[in-house]
């Protein structure tokens, strides 16, 4: 009985959906092109393990403007640097709305943070040059959580293309990730509260992130409430600490991949800095060759293949299109820096002296290059990303010699992609340093 009661129950549920799906769904032949949608499920099947990289064989059939159907929602995926110019700089006010993932909206989240809320003033805090606020005994409950509410955001969930059950969260998402945000939000409540009751008794100030949220939010308390302090510090430490340690972990697997491009690094940083000597931040505008490195690696790999999801509030036009009112807009950073029409037929190589020839920046200037987006909703943190990681990855080739572990050859190195909200390598990178 209970499994009859199972199938009819699935059954009826799947013709429910399906039923709502043709109700809600408007057709339209200005809509970009795109592969036929199955009923119910629309094109979800079609986004595979690595939706980056799906999405980007998909352009290379219908075109660099491609709509799918994902279940009950229409999304538009841009794969083309001139497309996106226009997306997010041109008609930017237009396509400036977060489509905000479900696991997101747990806790209020979305309601107080920078990276979701609509263009606001907060978006310009994060561009100031800060300190690290933590404590060494709260980095690994930070990191753990913040891991957490990555991994689950990085999920592909239904509820975000089935809304109807959004009530039902089938798969937990939302649960888990009500349980990671509750962690950090207790945790920056803490340390928030703290630091108030520190400058309460020692009327002193520190230089570090924190210090400079509380002189604002004192000087702006209608404009932000320790909710926003909260969530603020959520978004520089979700999109500081896995995409950093990503960035490096893909920066070094490829160089490590050819040993020659560690001795040009390392010359230049002998000849620049000096052999064994610390890199400071003031050294990386000397050291050209290692920005070709890091500009290649965010080409190459970008963070965040998709950027953060965006959505249009109402029917816009884009070229010859129409892109209906609630759509979802993926512009595919990832396919947009292998775009062999613009970086030629060695796209897929890792290959920095490209840059040589290229002047080329990824602060939103050039299109074909946008790890970071560009616009309006570009990542406020790239100013601290962009001081931090040459610094860092500088640091690790002037200190040491580097040996991939297990004797395993430069040419055998796993290179494959996990996907999630950050792509990471699916192995991660074991090497050996050694006395310079």
């Amino acid at each position: 009985m209970d499994c009859y009661t199972l199938v009819f129950g699935s059954i009826f549920t799947l013709s429910f959906l399906y039923i709502i799906a043709k109700l809600s769904s408007k057709s339209s032949e200005k809509l970009p092109p795109g592969p036929t949608p199955w009923p119910i499920i629309g094109n979800l099947h079609l986004l595979g393990a690595k939706s980056h990289a799906s999405l980007a064989n998909l352009a290379k059939r219908y075109g660099p403007i491609t709509s799918l159907k994902l279940g009950q929602t229409t999304a538009v995926v841009i794969s083309s640097s001139s497309i996106a110019k226009q997306v997010v700089q041109k008609q930017d006010l237009a396509f400036s709305s977060r489509f905000i993932l479900d696991a997101l909206q747990a806790q209020n989240h979305y309601q107080f943070s920078v990276a979701w809320l609509p263009v606001c003033p907060q978006c310009t805090l994060f561009s100031k040059d800060m300190d690290d606020p933590f404590s060494d005994s709260k980095v690994d409950e930070l990191k753990d959580a913040v891991s957490g509410i990555v991994d689950v955001a990085g999920k592909i969930n239904l509820v975000d293309y089935f809304p109807i059950l959004e009530k039902i969260d089938p798969q937990r998402i939302r649960y888990r990730a009500n349980i990671h945000l509750g962690k950090l939000f207790k945790l920056f409540g803490d340390l928030i509260n703290e630091r108030l009751e520190e400058k309460k008794r020692n009327h002193s100030e520190k230089n570090d992130i924190l210090e400079v949220f509380l002189n604002h939010s004192a000087e702006n308390p209608e404009e932000i409430n320790q909710n926003h302090l909260e969530s603020m510090l959520l978004d520089l430490f979700i999109g500081g600490i896995d995409t950093t340690t990503g960035t490096l972990e893909w920066a070094m697997a490829e160089i490590l991949g050819q040993p020659e491009i560690v001795k040009k690094a390392q010359a230049e940083l002998a000849e620049v800095v000096g052999k064994g000597k610390p890199i400071e931040e003031a050294d990386v505008s000397r050291l050209r060759y290692l920005q070709f490195i890091m500009k290649e690696t965010l080409r190459t790999h970008p963070p965040a293949p998709f950027l953060i999801p965006r959505r249009v509030d109402q029917d816009v036009e884009l070229y010859d299109y129409v892109i209906p009112k609630g759509s979802i807009i993926l512009v595919n950073a990832w396919a947009i820096g292998r775009d062999s029409s613009f970086w030629q037929e060695d796209s897929l190589l890792f290959k920095p002296e490209r840059f040589r020839s290229l002047e080329l920046d990824v602060q939103g200037k050039d299109f074909a290059l946008i790890p970071f987006g560009a616009g309006r909703r570009i990542c406020p943190g790239f100013p601290l990303a962009l001081k931090l990681v040459p610094v860092m990855l500088g640091s690790m080739l002037n200190s040491f010699n580097w040996k991939l572990d297990a004797d395993i050859e430069p040419k055998d190195l796993n290179m494959e992609e996990k996907f999630g909200a950050i792509v990471t390598k699916a192995h991660p990178l074991r090497a050996i340093p050694s006395p310079l």
